[in-house]
């Protein structure tokens, strides 16, 4: 499992190998999330990138019987 080092500028270098699969290119936005005690990277995408990451979704939801 690759790590990372935090640097006095308090910056980070992705490991190439997750950046090759994960396909980031240089000026690439991220959120940077806190989750518990971790750090989430998740990419920022254009609301036309967006598109259709929903489709087939399965949108039927599931009441309880007191709340048909």
């Amino acid at each position: 499992m690759p790590t990372v080092t935090v640097s006095t500028k308090f910056q980070i270098v992705i490991p190439r190998e997750i950046r090759e699969s994960l396909r980031v290119q240089v000026g690439q936005k991220f959120q940077a999330i806190q989750y518990g005690d971790r750090i989430e990277l998740v990419p920022v995408k254009s609301v036309k990138e967006m598109r259709g990451y929903v489709k087939g979704i399965d949108t039927a939801i599931r009441r309880e019987k007191d709340r048909a």
